[in-house]
């Protein structure tokens, strides 16, 4: 779901009104370390993929670093916009998923090279559709950014290149673990239906041959924060009390009324309910992140 970040330059020292004021209403550290090349991702999840790659060559910080922050009311703080200003390599989402990168280093000034992940993946909106620009559900998709990231961190870096492609390159074989689980899941449930509460995982459900039944009307409005029609969400909620599917995979980080009540009438119906999220949750690292959550939804689709 895109981040609709409404305070995005507001903060404690009046971040981006006067930027040389920065360096005086700095908080803390902006994450430089001597020797390393710094680097900052737009969310954890980004940061997790940039340290698999970078690992002890590189400092890597994140602009959404906290499973229970919340990025709509997120505010930068002039400490974010001076590691956005020095930093050496920055990573974002792109696809209008974090349009607040884009803000942070037009009002920083950085001059650091940006991995786009949308635009590295090549995924594209299915015609007469939208992006699903939750690409890190995408394992490809995945792995072409972290070739990317290495490509850029060996230009910063030529003397240690052969050691961020190495780093890549062992990085891509853990993914490759994780596309064989979803082949894995296609094998015992290609073809069930699933409902969702929004787009965020649907990459990895049609990676495992599940089949999104939700009324479109229904989880564009979740993901758009606007409003369910009394019908759609009738018919919402039918889709899982009669049985129609085999799972309701919801995103645990934006839950409300609506979403709330179809998670409800799953668990009244028994139907299996899987949270997923946007961000890493504490102390977890992508790989280990994706790899619970496909076992978690193969179990839930294939125990009926």
């Amino acid at each position: 779901m895109p981040y609709r970040i409404r305070r995005l330059l507001a903060g404690p020292c009046m971040v981006g009104v006067v930027f040389a004021a920065l360096s005086g209403c700095s908080g803390g550290s902006t994450g430089d370390v001597p020797g390393k090349l710094d680097v900052v991702a737009s969310t954890d999840v980004w940061g997790s993929v940039v340290a698999e790659v970078g690992r002890s060559r590189v400092s890597v910080s994140s602009v959404i670093d906290e499973p229970d922050q919340d990025p709509h009311s997120f505010e930068a703080s002039s400490r974010t916009l001076l590691a956005v200003r020095d930093a050496d390599l920055l990573v974002e989402n792109g696809g209008g998923y974090d349009d607040f990168m884009g803000r942070l280093v037009s009002t920083s000034g950085s001059r650091a090279p940006v991995v786009n992940a949308v635009e590295t993946s090549g995924l594209t909106a299915t015609p007469g559709g939208e992006l699903n620009e939750h690409v890190w559900y995408d394992l490809p998709a995945v792995q072409k950014v972290a070739e990317a990231v290495a490509s850029r961190l060996g230009a910063l870096d030529p003397p240690h290149a052969a050691e961020f492609r190495s780093n890549a390159r062992a990085f891509d074989r853990k993914v490759e673990g994780l596309i064989a689980a979803e082949r894995h899941a296609r094998s015992l449930a290609a073809g069930e239906g699933v409902a969702i509460t929004e787009p965020v995982p649907l990459y990895m459900l049609e990676a495992m041959g599940l089949r999104n039944l939700t009324p479109s009307a229904f989880s564009l409005a979740v993901e758009g924060s606007g409003d369910v029609s009394p019908r759609v969400l009738a018919d919402t909620l039918a889709l899982v009390s009669s049985h129609r599917v085999a799972a309701l995979v919801f995103n645990a980080q934006t839950s409300g009324p609506i979403t709330s009540q179809v998670e409800a009438a799953a668990t009244a119906a028994g139907v299996p309910v899987v949270p997923v999220t946007e961000t890493l949750p504490a102390n977890a690292s992508y790989l280990g992140w994706m790899s619970r959550t496909i076992t978690r939804v193969t179990e839930a689709v294939s125990s009926r």
